[in-house]
């Protein structure tokens, strides 16, 4: 820890994980102190994602405990450096999945930094300018360089914005990118959670034509009236999979669950594009299903800085929200328990600043 940082104390309060077992409990520690190119966030809600689990747990062997989960992060700027001309005292802002890159390769230069050559800085167990360990938005506030920091219109709920900084943008990215944005044109959205919710969302807000698959015939009535697809078709059903052949210009997959992709490849129609952001152990696909159609199949991860404004922009301009459940901070380890069963509808926002007290 700097001397600068010993000195400021340990002003921050969070909720962090101390072993693999992944439960979280109040925990004390030091933001870095805020340089000239710095802002300093109080979070008032941090969205809960998948990775929650992940990490907390340590599925990758990557763990550094204590760990501070959280990388939905929405609040208000409280401070900011010598520098910054971006953002002022008071300004509603959201910080995503990293907090810094190299800024200087290719992907950098061209607004892409979670691609970054040299490996993005990830917002949690990642190793900070200080040499510090990153620590997430399960706690008071937090200190990002400006470029990793995001606008939220005053007009939108600061609630609503967290799970755009992680779920939402992880789909609107490849949306962009492969041009799913014109308006007639159809899409269809494997699986119906946090992430394939917003996919729908911004599926109808581009004019698509959009169909939800799902293995659960009870996502059916939710899929129609409250998200506005237009179609639902349950996945295990080959007579509704045959029926739609060749109808779809796009596909987003957002299963990690195993799952068969040579079935989704045929509802594409020639020269359609089958996009994955979830997170399976393996793929599995004929080569055939590729090479017949002049089809082609892509992978995403959340998107750069410059994606993730424009993102923020639109649902500020379009009145998109994510369905949220709002918590209690004491409530998280119950909501990452339940984010495991699937039983959210459709991403969990804890309010940081109404339970995460002294």
């Amino acid at each position: 820890m700097s001397s600068e940082n010993a000195n400021k104390g340990e002003d921050c309060l969070g909720w962090a994980a101390r072993d693999e077992s992944g439960v979280l409990s109040p925990y004390k520690f030091a933001r870095r102190a805020v340089g000239s190119d710095d802002v300093s966030i109080k979070i008032t809600h941090c969205g809960v994602c998948y990775a929650e689990v992940v990490w907390t747990k340590n599925k990758h062997g990557d763990a550094t405990y204590p760990l501070v989960p959280g990388h939905e992060i929405a609040g208000i700027v409280q401070e900011v450096g010598s520098n910054v001309r971006g953002f002022k005292v008071g300004d509603h802002v959201g910080v995503g999945t990293y907090i810094n890159s190299c800024r200087n390769c290719d992907y950098c230069n061209d607004g892409l930094e979670v691609y970054c050559e040299k490996g993005v800085v990830y917002t949690y167990n990642r190793l900070d300018v200080d040499g510090t360990m990153t620590k997430g938005g399960f706690s008071t506030y937090i200190v990002v360089c400006e470029r990793y920091c995001f606008r939220i219109a005053e007009s939108y709920p600061l609630a609503s914005a967290a799970p755009l900084l992680c779920a939402g943008i992880t789909v609107y990215s490849p949306m962009i990118r492969h041009k799913m944005n014109q308006p007639g044109k159809s899409l269809g959205v494997i699986g119906l959670g946090g992430l394939g919710h917003l996919a729908v969302k911004f599926g109808k807000a581009f004019g698509l034509n959009v169909t939800v698959f799902s293995t659960s015939t009870s996502k059916k009535e939710e899929s129609l009236t409250l998200l506005g697809a237009d179609n639902f078709v349950v996945s295990s059903d080959q007579e509704q999979m045959k029926a739609m052949a060749k109808s779809l210009d796009f596909i987003i997959d957002t299963v990690s669950a195993d799952h068969s992709f040579d079935m989704y490849m045929l509802l594409l129609k020639t020269a359609g594009v089958f996009v994955m952001v979830g997170a399976p152990n393996e793929v599995k696909l004929s080569p055939m299903s590729l090479i017949l159609g002049m089809k082609s199949i892509s992978g995403s991860v959340a998107g750069g800085t410059k994606e993730m404004q424009e993102m923020l922009d639109f649902c500020a301009a379009q009145k998109i929200y994510p369905n949220i459940e709002i918590v209690p901070i004491q409530y998280v380890n119950e909501a990452i328990e339940r984010l495991i069963k699937k039983d959210v509808k459709y991403r969990f926002v804890v309010d940081i600043e109404n339970s995460l007290k002294y």
